[in-house]
């Protein structure tokens, strides 16, 4: 079965065809950034876009006929369940006119039934960032007007637990595992008997290259007021200025680690405190289901340094084993989720927007 995976990105496509869950090929098309300016809405760039993927598949010689389904990146919809939902019009009105957030990423919907519908075949997408599974008793918190909710990395991390599982003869649905995804931004995801039960996002956890992570909110208070910052810029600090960036200048975790090594004590300080952080984040994750976690995946593209992920293993290890599954795997993940749909393991989803969208 030919499956035509799409992941549209700010400044680029990445455009793969698999056979059943073997990648034949992929390509990250760059695109003009003065041209993707002269859109005044994301969703207007699609007569740029859609041409850009036919043509990548003609010049790969993919024939159309041949797909058996178009799998892309899910966008910021209002709160969804895991798993797989089928492209409908619904969806693609929730994308363009009232989405969590505006993003490339919900384009994929969108480029994903162009293709698909003359065809007659299915569009797909799969895990997007606003999963959202947790319990009612992990989202209070002590400001009545402010619940937590999930927003991550959940693509790559559900990816890498049911890989696990998959790959050791476990079930899913039957395992308590906790996912670390470390990237520009950190997020983690507590996985209990099939759901996303619990997760810490990047502004709720550990630091990252970029992101300032979990602040003491009075000081962060005092802060934004004596710098008279809007939420604009307060939120481009957060995001983009903290962590490694605002601590050592850079936002190169191996570049960082590489300057420990050369007896930076700054660095080393920085590295440590990350590590540590994520620690804490794996040892909060557990508490939810009483310690008895079987598994800690760290995933992510920092997890490719041993000496991170030894750094947080040795803290952890006594809560559960710890497993390093190094990658950010969003093609991998997608095309293996069109596979489970497609074989039957899994049945997508038919999308419908909320009623309620208490974190919009």
């Amino acid at each position: 079965m030919r499956i035509l995976v799409l992941n549209p990105g700010s400044s680029s496509t990445k455009i793969a065809v698999y056979e059943d869950t073997q990648q034949l090929w992929q390509e990250d098309v760059k695109h003009d950034t003065n041209a993707l300016l002269g859109y005044s809405t994301i969703f207007s760039q699609i007569p740029y876009r859609l041409p850009i993927v036919l043509e990548t598949l003609e010049k790969h010689g993919q024939p159309l006929e041949e797909l058996a389904c178009v799998m892309s990146r899910g966008g910021l919809l209002p709160p969804v369940s895991s798993g797989a939902y089928e492209v409908n019009d619904e969806m693609l009105d929730v994308l363009e006119h009232r989405p969590m957030n505006h993003h490339a990423s919900n384009l994929g919907a969108a480029i994903a039934l162009k293709i698909a519908r003359p065809l007659g075949i299915k569009a797909y997408i799969y895990d997007p960032v606003t999963v959202d599974e947790m319990t009612d008793v992990v989202r209070v918190t002590g400001l009545k007007e402010i619940r937590r909710y999930g927003q991550g990395h959940n693509l790559n991390m559900r990816s890498m637990a049911i890989r696990y599982c998959l790959e050791n003869g476990l079930d899913y649905r039957e395992q308590n595992i906790v996912v670390a995804h470390m990237g520009g931004g950190i997020t983690l995801t507590l996985h209990s008997k099939g759901r996303i039960i619990d997760m810490i996002s990047d502004d709720e956890g550990p630091f990252s290259p970029e992101r300032a992570g979990l602040i003491p909110d009075f000081r962060l208070a005092k802060y934004i007021s004596e710098n008279n910052l809007s939420y604009k810029d307060t939120m481009f600090i957060l995001q983009r200025e903290g962590g490694l960036t605002s601590l050592c200048g850079s936002a190169d975790a191996k570049e960082v680690i590489e300057r420990m090594n050369g007896g930076d004590k700054e660095a080393a300080l920085a590295i440590e405190a990350m590590a540590l952080g994520v620690s804490q984040s794996i040892a909060r994750l557990s508490v939810d289901v009483n310690g008895n976690v079987d598994t800690i995946i760290l995933t992510g593209g920092i997890a490719y340094s041993g000496q991170f992920t030894d750094m947080i293993t040795e803290r952890v290890r006594f809560i559960a084993p710890v497993v390093v599954m190094p990658g950010e795997n969003e093609m991998q993940a997608l095309a293996d989720g069109a596979y489970r749909v497609l074989t039957g393991i899994e049945t997508a989803r038919e999308y419908s927007e909320p009623a309620d969208r208490p974190y919009a």
